[in-house]
């Protein structure tokens, strides 16, 4: 039914169109020919008909309608011509004729002109009737009757008329209703195809792009399928206009003389027009085609390198986890150069991989610098993939320097164990008895003097110098080993210093005997001499404040003083230290004077206050008296417009609800606390409940201003205006009590900035933030209120705690197919709601309202219940973005707050949610436990009791067991 009635509708709001009206317009009882009169007025005949007044109704005036819409406002505005040829016909049927034409002609009419019947008779009959009813003519219409064609050709031009009224213009009516259907035709198919242009930007508009790169590939060749038989379709419509100008215009082309009728031309413009409409729309949608296929294309670029990252990314983390299980400490050559080998093939492997990943990161780079639209998702991941390759890179490095170092040592090692054992097997080798004589000494000196040598040019002393250097790098296995191959060459080394020196003795003549002596007695280590302690040197004397001669040191307390430090309320003020230590004490700013300071703010804030609530009261006396009062007002009923009846409740709200209480309640408690205003609070945080009427009258306001704006500039509130002598309208002074409930917290802020004294302190304090609080909640209620497709009730989910609008990304481990296929890159623009119970995904839409300002709704798209979310406050690679996650992670959403400090409060908002429960769950848990405990162990441990008493046999283990497994596995089943 409905569909019928909308069908309907648009037929009766649909123009009339020359196809709707052919079969009437081919009877040619009216005719449009393009003639104008003197003035520029459009010219319609009624030409000879026989079967005129058997026309219907109907027919006749969807025909003249017809006719007197083709021309243009200008034309018509000027008045139509009326011709009516009855010529050929009786003087009753003309006389009928005019009669019809002028009862029931739809245009404005300039002249009738009537040619006459030629015959005698009726022209006799006419010249009479006329004679006698003139005067009735002229009270329907200007009509001028003709008796001949001369006549006619003495008020239009004969260049104005059709060849059967002796004139000389060239009309054709099959073409001319041939023109008039093809160019209506053509303006309903500009119509159609702008219409299809129109919804196909939309549906592009409001795509989303797709997660992975087939789907994009799929979207790219379906849009751009669509865009192209779009493309063809207004290539044909083109065509179409086209021809038909062409058209139009072979006509005037087809005689040198002929000049296009006012109406020819209209219709050349027409096409025309249509033409340039459908060019402009062609041009504008493909500059919108431009973009969304750019964007497309870039999107598929940017699936494709979300793809090629994730697989080099997958490698480098092999690599690199490889690299890091690599060891770096070798305790032989061998294992050091086999280390150094696997080193070496993992980097030739890693070699593709990472320049594989050095090419992603340069393309990433190119995508950005071609200003690609998801710059912060691409700049990460290049970021990502270079420091990857640096830590590859610089790891692969510190292992083989490492490595070298180590291979370094421990060869230098193995030559110095080499050197130690050949020379301990030199000095194993010399027979004793050799080395008696001199000549056989000499020739082991030799020896031993020659083997030193090689340590010389061996530089096995180096390895002393290397472990110096590199012992930072080297393992605590290696320091062992060099330390230990140092000992070594150091005994060797000292070993044959000795035997040289014997072999040296052995070697050297003796010319004379050599006693033995008893080598002398060394002088026993003196004792170290007590310590004399150095005199003090003398002190200078200088003058002291406290005119003291000892020289002791200052205290804290004067220290502290000789700082000249004060901190005053307003800033610090710094003495300077006067030559001697001494430092001035003009400037130090009095404790009494701060706080007298502090008392005279108090005093004037509150003085503020209690004046600014005078004001307010007076002002909320004024809205309602002076308007609310006066929608009952009988003198002013008639100026109250129709779209204000019964909707006073609308308009104010519960405006006088808020004056009573303040005018009876809270004025009066603000007076009372003149004398004291450090204890104000009190005053707030005895009202809080009052206070939250405030939430009501702003959830109420929408609405208000939406009335507003229908009925405003009325006269009735002009004139309520007029006798208040108001300078500002209504809709001002109904922000009033958005404005003062704000300004509160404002007046507390000060007030707390200038209470020192502890007394009261803590009531402002929790007075302001319970004013915070009913901002907080008469903010978030007035964005709950635009909550719309949510099915359900809001008030099931418990108290709204936030609300606000973020950047939201899904991804869903598990699930149908088609859920990943539309887990989205771009993020989601979403408004989320945060309860007790649930969180609410919503997504923002701006709508116009009677054509002014936005305002928002928030369209309800998915919720999550509380107990079974999870949340990871970080995530890596942006500082601004947590998860929520629910049901173990198989749904993930990563959210991106627009600053730290937003992100930080709804984190812990949520914290405290899922901790809430999770000690409600816990209290559930153990009074549950307890009953249970009540209802069924109690007994059952009485009886164990008497069967213990009962029976000798029985196990008290047993028993123990028994009732400990039970809350066991009762927790089990609880956490489960």
């Amino acid at each position: 039914m409905g569909s019928v009635m909308y069908e309907i509708m648009q037929q009766e709001i649909r123009p009339l169109l020359a196809v709707d009206i052919i079969e009437q317009l081919h009877r040619q009882f009216a005719l449009l020919s393009g003639g104008r009169g003197q003035e520029g007025s459009p010219i319609i005949t009624f030409p000879e008909f026989s079967g005129f007044n058997e026309v219907s109704d109907e027919d006749f005036i969807n025909v003249v309608t017809y006719l007197t819409s083709i021309p243009s406002m200008d034309a018509a505005s000027i008045g139509f011509i009326i011709i009516l040829d009855r010529r050929k016909d009786k003087w009753n049927s003309a006389i009928a004729s005019l009669a019809r034409i002028a009862g029931s002609f739809p245009g404005n009419l300039q002249l009738v002109l009537v040619l006459k019947p030629s015959r005698f008779l009726q022209r006799a009959i006419a010249d009479v009737s006329m004679r006698l009813h003139r005067d009735d003519f002229k009270l329907k219409v200007p009509i001028v009757m003709l008796n001949s064609l001369s006549d006619l050709h003495g008020y239009i031009d004969k260049g104005q008329l059709t060849c059967d009224l002796g004139g000389t213009l060239d009309y054709c009516h099959s073409q001319w209703i041939h023109h008039r259907t093809a160019i209506e035709n053509f303006a309903l198919t500009v119509k159609s195809t702008a219409q299809m242009l129109q919804q196909f930007g939309t549906d592009l508009a409001e795509t989303e792009l797709p997660n992975d790169v087939q789907c994009t590939k799929d979207l790219l060749i379906t849009h751009t399928e669509k865009h192209d038989k779009l493309k063809d379709e207004l290539k044909l419509a083109v065509k179409q206009g086209n021809t038909l100008l062409s058209c139009i215009k072979d006509q005037a082309t087809k005689a040198e003389s002929h000049i296009l009728n006012p109406d020819e031309v209209e219709n050349q413009t027409t096409v025309e027009r249509l033409l340039a409409q459908l060019d402009e729309t062609e041009n504008a949608f493909e500059q919108f085609w431009s973009r969304h296929h750019l964007k497309l294309e870039q999107c598929l670029q940017l699936r494709h390198f979300e793809q090629d990252f994730k697989e080099v990314k997958v490698s480098l983390d092999g690599l690199s986890e490889a690299l890091l299980g690599l060891s770096d400490t070798g305790d032989c050559v061998a294992r050091v150069e086999q280390l150094l080998g696997e080193l070496k093939t993992l980097e030739d492997k890693a070699q593709e991989c990472l320049e594989k990943a050095q090419l992603q990161a340069q393309h990433g780079d190119q995508l950005i610098q071609s200003n690609h639209y998801a710059i912060d998702s691409i700049r990460p991941k290049c970021v990502e993939l270079r420091r990857i390759c640096d830590d590859f890179s610089n790891e692969a490095k510190k292992k083989r320097d490492v490595l070298t170092k180590s291979l370094e040592i421990l060869k230098r090692i193995d030559e110095v164990n080499q050197w130690c054992e050949s020379g301990v097997y030199l000095l194993a080798s010399q027979a004793v008895d050799r080395c008696q004589t001199q000549e056989g000494a000499e020739a082991a000196l030799q020896d031993i003097e020659r083997y030193m040598k090689t340590a010389k040019e061996q530089q096995l002393s180096h390895l002393k110098e290397l472990n110096n250097q590199y012992e930072v790098v080297l393992s605590e296995l290696l320091k062992s080993k060099v330390q230990t191959a140092l000992k070594t060459l150091n005994d060797v080394q000292e070993m044959f210093e000795k035997r040289h020196a014997s072999l040296k003795k052995l070697s050297t003549k003796q010319t004379r005997p050599v006693q033995p002596v008893a080598p002398r007695p060394e002088s026993s280590p003196k004792r170290p001499s007590p310590k004399i302690p150095h005199p003090t040197p003398p002190t200078s004397h200088r003058k002291t404040t406290d005119n003291s001669s000892t020289n002791r040191q200052p205290s804290d307390a004067e220290l502290a003083k000789r700082k000249n430090i004060r901190k005053a309320k307003g800033g610090i003020k710094i003495e300077v230290m006067h030559e001697g230590g001494q430092g001035g004490s003009s400037h130090i700013l009095m404790n009494n004077e701060t706080e007298e300071s502090l008392s005279n703010r108090r005093s004037h804030i509150m003085n503020e206050l209690i004046e600014t609530e005078r004001l307010y009261v007076e002002e909320l006396q004024s809205i309602i008296e002076g308007y609310a009062a006066a929608l009952d007002d009988p003198e002013l009923i008639y100026l109250i417009p129709p779209s204000l009846e019964n909707k006073k409740e609308v308009l104010f709200g519960n405006l006088p609800e808020i004056y009573q209480f303040h005018q009876k309640i809270f004025l009066k408690e603000l007076e009372n606390s003149a004398e004291k205003p450090e204890l104000v609070g009190t005053c707030f945080l005895k009202r809080k409940e009052e206070l939250q009427i405030y939430e009501k009258y702003c959830q109420n306001k929408p609405r208000s201003e939406a009335l507003w704006r229908q009925c405003g500039d009325s006269m009735f509130f002009q004139e309520c205006q007029k006798r208040l002598d108001h300078k500002l309208s209504l809709d001002a002074y109904l922000l009033k009590p958005v404005q003062r409930i704000t300004k509160y917290q404002l007046m507390l802020k000060e007030m707390l900035k200038c209470s020192k004294n502890p007394e009261g302190t803590a009531e402002l304090e929790e007075a302001q933030a319970t004013v915070l609080d009913i901002i907080k909640s008469v903010n978030d209620s007035m964005h709950q209120i635009a909550i719309t497709g949510f099915e359900g009730s809001l008030n099931d989910l418990g108290k709204l705690l936030m609300q606000g609008s973020f950047n939201v990304w899904t991804d869903h481990k598990k699930g149908h197919s088609k859920v990943k296929d539309l887990a989205r890159f771009k993020p989601m623009q979403r408004h989320l709601f945060l309860y007790h119970k649930m969180i609410l995904f919503c997504k923002k839409r701006e709508e116009m309202t009677d054509g002014h300002e936005k305002s928002p709704s928030y369209s309800f798209k998915h919720s999550l219940k509380m107990g079974s979310v999870g949340i990871t406050e970080n995530v890596k690679g942006d500082i601004k973005k947590f998860e929520i996650w629910y049901n173990g992670r198989e749904e993930v959403y990563i959210i991106q707050a627009p600053s730290m400090d937003v992100k930080n409060t709804w984190v812990s908002e949520i914290r405290k949610v899922l901790t809430s429960q999770l000690e409600a769950c816990r209290e559930a848990s153990q009074l549950h436990q307890k009953i249970t405990e009540n209802i069924y162990h109690a007994p059952m441990r009485n009886m164990r009791k008497t069967a213990l008493r009962q029976s000798d046999s029985s196990s008290p283990e047993t028993g123990y067991r028994r009732s400990d497994s039970g809350p066991n596995m009762r927790q089990k089943r609880d956490l489960g």
